[in-house]
């Protein structure tokens, strides 16, 4: 049976204590201690990593992306804590005998967030699916974590989030890159959550070495314009690809980025689902999330590498809205 209005505002009732919960049991972690954390042995993750692990995928490196995942499901949970959770494990179908990777889902559907997912991937495969054609055929391995959140209320905004490393060669001449990048999208524009927002990113930036937050907020503006309606998606944030990783500290820009969204991101659900909405509104809501839809199913290039890459087809598409109108 659907919720009413007030009935969904009632669920969403103390969001901001325990958010601020969330935020003193989260406190952030430097990335020597990240890449120390150990992944739980009865994590599903795991055991599709293993066959990679102390070849082109470090342990320190599993390290870093499980936090990355824990820590976001962890700000989810503590938004909506009545929301069900199903987390359901994929591999790719073996080639030649040999294991190419899989993945492991984490859904949430509540009266809150009416759907978010925080999805963590490590596949491979013998020939890199390039979508500029460069590198072509040669063997890969690409890992990462994305999340992205549709909440119930319309005041408060959709969001999108990955961190990812990609390596493509042979053991003698491997490239290794990174990018991410988190956005918003927002119906009802709120100054101080896009100040907030923006302002975290340039902190994530200016405090690691390969941040440059000026560039990665324009190339976000770039990336998330939306050529047939003319406008750019959202209210943006940071994006940046293809980053040469040439050194572990280099890693400390992906956490950065995680870091900074989980809290943030955290902080403007707790401000904005608590807030009185009209069916108008919801309905008026259902429209804008087609602009969400167009864009990733038409020129988002992570959907493109997944579904190129062999990847789960419900992981890919789990970033969809979960109602939407055109």
């Amino acid at each position: 049976m659907s919720l009413s209005a007030d009935q969904h505002l009632l669920e969403a009732q103390g969001a901001s204590e325990r958010f601020s919960q969330f935020s003193s049991a989260h406190a952030v972690r430097n990335l020597s201690e990240v890449l120390s954390l150990p992944v739980a042995e009865a994590d599903p993750v795991l055991q599709i990593a293993s066959p990679f692990l102390g070849g082109k995928l470090s342990r320190r490196e599993l390290n870093l992306l499980v936090f990355v995942r824990n820590l976001n499901r962890a700000m989810f949970e503590a938004l909506d804590p009545q929301a069900e959770l199903v987390i359901k494990p994929w591999s790719k179908p073996l080639l030649d005998g040999v294991p190419q990777g899989g993945g492991v889902m984490s859904i949430f559907r509540g009266n809150v967030l009416e759907k978010a997912a925080v999805n963590m991937s490590v596949v491979c495969g013998p020939s890199y699916p390039s979508i500029e054609k460069e590198y072509s055929g040669l063997p890969f391995l690409a890992a990462g974590v994305s999340l992205i959140c549709h909440p119930y209320n319309p005041n408060a905004p959709i969001a999108h989030m990955n961190i990812r490393i990609l390596k493509v060669g042979t053991e003698d001449k491997t490239v290794f890159w990174m990018g991410g990048g988190g956005d918003l999208t927002p119906m009802q524009r709120f100054e101080e959550d896009t100040g907030a927002f923006h302002a975290g990113f340039r902190q994530a930036c200016d405090s690691h070495p390969l941040g440059n937050y000026q560039r990665y907020k324009e190339w976000c503006d770039e990336y998330f314009f939306i050529p047939h309606r003319g406008e750019t998606r959202g209210v943006g944030g940071i994006f940046f690809d293809y980053l040469n990783v040439a050194k572990e500290d280099d890693l400390g820009l992906l956490l950065n980025t995680a870091q900074t969204f989980a809290h943030q991101y955290g902080d403007i659900l707790r401000r904005r689902v608590t807030m009185p909405f009209s069916d108008d509104l919801k309905e008026k809501q259902l429209y804008w999330r087609g602009r969400y839809a167009e864009f990733n199913l038409v020129y988002d290039r992570g959907t493109r590498f997944g579904l190129m890459s062999g990847g789960n087809t419900e992981a890919i598409f789990a970033s969809l809205p979960p109602v939407v109108r055109w």
